[in-house]
């Protein structure tokens, strides 16, 4: 019966893992397929964009004009890759929520069958069993601290992370405005 018991426990487990990696493998798989059109938007718009910017700059008659149409074109041009380069940020961003709140489940639910497994080998042990329970119990929490420190570091690199893409964004948009500046005051 013991043995019954334990066999149905272990199938238990393998089945909660495979539904784990399954949800796991699926946000990977939902992500590829998100960046994956994300890069062929952005590769189709980048070949229509070289060629009308290259038809504007076979029209241009003089290098004022040369320069008139490279001032216009640079801002939206740069708008553009700001925003890829903010998707790009945000499908990672996403999926990695998505995991961590998958693998967040899995350790809470691992942890909450932990502490019952040490609970009930601890009530039925032989002396000095609770000490191993105690030790097994401390080993846990330290598991859970390590885990719980983990999250709020990857919490807090999304953030940095997110302030950095902001900051260029900020950055390279005031430097095309400045070029433009520049290049109508050489008019």
């Amino acid at each position: 019966m013991n043995n019954a018991v334990n066999v149905e426990q272990l199938a238990a487990a393998q089945k909660a893992n495979a539904e784990v990696m399954m949800a796991l493998m699926r946000t990977a798989f939902t992500g590829l397929e998100r960046l994956t059109a994300l890069n062929i938007a952005a590769s189709r718009d980048f070949f229509n964009n070289v060629v009308a910017n290259t038809q504007q700059a076979m029209g241009a008659k003089d290098a004022a004009d040369l320069t008139k149409i490279g001032s216009a074109l640079a801002q939206p041009n740069l708008d553009k890759m700001t925003e890829y380069s903010r998707s790009i940020y945000e499908l990672a961003s996403q999926m990695q929520k998505e995991m961590t709140s998958v693998m967040e489940a899995q350790y809470n639910s691992f942890t909450k069958n932990a502490t019952s497994a040490i609970d009930k080998t601890s009530s039925t042990a032989p002396v000095g069993g609770d000490v191993f329970a105690a030790a097994m119990k401390s080993m846990l929490s330290a598991s859970t601290k390590a885990f719980e420190n983990m999250n709020t570091m990857a919490k807090q690199l999304t953030d940095i992370a997110e302030a950095n893409v902001q900051a260029a964004s900020n950055a390279t948009s005031k430097a095309v405005s400045a070029t433009a500046a520049a290049a109508k005051k050489s008019k």
